[in-house]
């Protein structure tokens, strides 16, 4: 079985009737959403950009074929889910009142209208729903229920169509924070991998990098638990897809083929996501939300959190090595001994495919980036809101841990030298 045989077979064992997902699907939005929701009033959140008007048309028509009924249409959020976005977008949606909410757009949009969708439903303020399992205990308390969301997808990346997660941003601060509960699933979900085609490299590249951070956080995190080989199957083949047809997509835009792969290879870093959890990379990425996307800071920050990890994950890596190697990003002639060996060079691939892709593969290549990056990343590891990626650790850390591990960590990331990073002994 190929590896899109495979990625597919996963996905459908996933997410089964309820995501629809392929190539020029988008007109069948409306028979979708008609299977799950019995109400007829619709609320719009839409992105917007070169060409959307096409897509937005074919989905308020498929809608309305439907029997669906348009309440509003409302703006989309901004990059990296601003909190001024969702009171905005809440404040619409209840002025609406709709039976279903149908958001279309890149992570950001879909993180904003699940987190509008608890304001809305649930009431109060959204530092209440931060932390995990907090909105479906609020459920439970109130007996009420979130509205029904239809997330369409626009980007290979995040995929917070299929996820528990909610990033949302305060941009005063510069700090992301996140809302986990398996509440905020949108209960159906579709992607269309075509319209991926037409996004800027720049949205490609940060979406591929994400994708593989996904995958690779959730792998390291497994290693050594129970349930490691049902996730090194979603995990690699996720990773292995986006490895070989990033570059692919960046090199010919109109191979459909490319951008079906990089679509199923993020796809399944949402299935990663939703059976184990991110760590280090994430945890850092939220501190640089104002100097970098968060693909892209992930994608920085893995190498360097892989020679960290590496005592602990020797199993994935070997992996790694090999789809790495076949990818041509390492030399066949490396042979790592040890499990630190395998880190540097696995972390070496990682920078190699970066440096094949255009992303930076150290922060202080990054326009903007400075030591108080660094110390915010610091203080929002020990934030106890935040507590879950550092529990997720294949090395886990506590708050007092920090200092002494991260930092050199940071400091490595920052200058390029991995050989400042400390292991835990």
């Amino acid at each position: 079985m190929s590896k899109i045989e495979t990625a597919k077979r996963l996905l459908k064992e996933f997410k089964g009737n309820s995501y629809l997902n392929g190539l020029n699907i988008l007109d069948q939005c409306g028979t979708l959403a008609s299977q799950a929701e019995q109400g007829l009033n619709v609320t719009l959140i839409l992105d917007s950009f070169p060409g959307s008007e096409t897509y937005s048309d074919q989905i308020i028509k498929s809608m309305s074929d439907a029997g669906f009924k348009l309440r509003s249409i409302i703006k989309g959020a901004q990059p990296n889910a601003p909190l001024d976005d969702l009171a905005r977008i809440t404040r619409e949606i209840s002025q609406s009142n709709p039976d279903i909410l149908v958001s279309f757009g890149g992570g950001s949009t879909i993180d904003a209208v699940k987190a509008a969708n608890v304001l809305y439903s649930l009431e109060g303020d959204i530092e209440e729903y931060f932390g995990v399992g907090l909105v479906s205990k609020r459920i439970n308390e109130t007996g009420r229920k979130l509205k029904t969301h239809l997330a369409i997808q626009t980007a290979s990346s995040s995929s917070a169509h299929l996820t528990k997660y909610s990033n949302i941003t305060n941009i005063s601060t510069g700090q992301k924070k996140l809302i986990v509960d398996n509440a905020i699933v949108p209960q159906i979900a579709l992607f269309d991998y075509s319209i991926t085609q037409s996004a800027p490299e720049s949205l490609v590249i940060d979406g591929g990098l994400d994708g593989i951070a996904h995958s690779l956080e959730v792998l390291y995190g497994a290693a050594g638990k129970e349930n490691y080989q049902g996730i090194e199957e979603i995990a690699l083949t996720g990773i292995e897809l986006i490895v070989e047809y990033l570059p692919q997509a960046l090199a010919n835009r109109q191979n459909q083929d490319a951008f079906e792969a990089l679509g199923l290879g993020t796809d399944l870093g949402g299935y990663s996501i939703m059976v184990g959890g991110t760590n280090g990379a994430h945890l850092t990425s939220f501190s640089l939300v104002d100097v970098l996307s968060h693909g892209r800071a992930c994608g920085i920050m893995n190498p360097y959190y892989t020679v960290f990890f590496a005592p602990a994950i020797q199993q994935p890596l070997e992996k790694l090595l090999d789809i790495y190697k076949n990818a041509g990003h390492l030399d066949d002639a490396i042979s790592p001994q040890s499990a630190r060996e395998y880190g540097l060079a696995i972390a070496q691939a990682m920078i190699n495919f970066s440096q094949k892709i255009g992303n930076p593969t150290k922060l202080d290549d990054v326009n903007g980036f400075s030591d108080t990056h660094m110390l915010r990343a610091l203080t929002a590891a020990k934030n106890p809101q935040l507590k879950m990626k550092l529990e997720n650790m294949p090395v886990a850390l506590t708050a007092e841990m920090v200092d002494e591990y991260m930092g050199p960590v940071l400091m490595a990331a920052k200058t390029g030298n991995l050989d400042l990073i400390k292991n835990v002994e």
